[in-house]
C-alpha cells in the first residue's frame, strides 16, 4: 500500500556464448564498462556473473551465460569482463558458479565424481586465470556436490584452492537456498569451509550456525574471519563509491 512501483529497464546484452565467439577481450572489457554504467544506475553493488562452467552438457540449463566448453578461452574472457566491471573499482563483479555446475538434471544434489587432473586443467582453469588476472571481488559457489562434497562445504575449494593456491582476495557466497533441502549444504560448514555468505540466508541457517558454535565444533575465530571479510568488502566499495 501506497508503495511506488520502481522497474529496472536493463539493456538485453548478448549472452556470453555469443560474445566468447568473437574472441575480443578488450569488447568484454567494454562491456564490462557498460555494466558498471548501469550498476551504479540502479545503485547496484554486486554483479552475480559472469557464469563461467564448461558447456559439457548441452542441456545445462545456465549454458547462454556461460562462455564455452574450453576452459583457456572462458578465463580470458571472464577476467575482461571482470577488468571491466571493476575498472573504476565502485563496482565488483561474482564470478560463479564454482564449480562443475554443468547439468541441469539434479543439480542440487549432483555429485560430480572427477580426478583431480581433470578438475584443475578443465573445470578449475577458467576461474584460476579469472581470479589471477582479474581479481573479481566475490566468488559463488554451485548446488553440487565433488566427490562427496557440496562446493560450498568444501574448505579444499574455497580456502585451500582459491584463496592459498590462487591468492583469491575476496568473498565467497553460496548460491540461492543451497542450504534449504535436506540433503543440501550444511550452514555451519559454510563458515568452516570459509563461505562467507549463505544467499539469502534463513532463520534456520542462523540457528545451525549459533549450534556449532555452541557445540564447539564451530570457533569463535572462524566466524569473525568470514565476517571481517564481508565488512571489509563492504568498506571497500562504500569508499569508492563516496569518492
Amino acid at each position: 500500500e501506497n508503495a511506488t512501483t520502481y522497474y529496472q529497464y536493463c539493456t538485453a546484452f548478448p549472452v556470453g556464448t555469443a560474445m566468447a565467439q568473437t574472441w575480443n577481450t578488450e569488447l568484454l572489457r567494454a562491456f564490462g564498462r557498460a555494466v558498471a554504467q548501469e550498476m551504479k544506475e540502479f545503485q547496484i553493488d554486486l554483479w552475480l556473473a559472469p557464469g563461467m562452467n564448461i558447456q559439457r552438457n548441452p542441456l545445462c540449463g545456465r549454458n547462454f551465460e556461460y562462455y564455452s566448453e574450453d576452459p583457456f578461452l572462458t578465463g580470458k574472457m571472464a577476467a575482461a569482463v571482470v577488468r571491466g566491471v571493476q575498472e573504476d573499482g565502485s563496482c565488483g563483479a561474482v564470478i560463479k558458479h564454482f564449480a562443475c555446475n554443468n547439468q541441469e538434471d539434479n543439480r542440487m544434489g549432483v555429485d560430480v565424481h572427477i580426478s583431480e587432473r581433470a578438475l584443475r586443467e578443465i573445470y578449475l582453469r577458467g576461474f584460476e586465470i579469472a581470479v589471477k588476472e582479474s581479481a573479481p571481488l566475490a566468488i559463488m559457489t554451485s548446488y553440487n556436490q565433488i566427490n562427496g562434497i557440496h562446493t560450498a562445504n568444501s574448505r579444499a575449494l574455497c580456502s585451500v584452492i582459491a584463496r592459498k593456491e590462487w591468492g583469491f582476495g575476496g568473498v565467497f557466497m553460496t548460491d540461492w537456498s543451497t542450504t534449504a533441502p535436506a540433503d543440501g549444504s550444511v550452514p555451519w560448514k559454510c563458515i568452516e569451509a570459509g563461505n562467507d555468505l549463505i544467499m539469502p540466508g534463513s532463520a534456520k541457517d542462523d540457528e545451525n550456525i549459533r549450534k556449532a558454535y555452541a557445540d564447539g565444533i564451530l570457533s569463535e575465530r572462524q566466524i569473525r574471519v568470514c565476517a571481517g571479510r564481508l565488512i571489509s568488502l563492504i568498506d571497500k566499495l562504500d569508499k569508492k563509491t563516496k569518492n
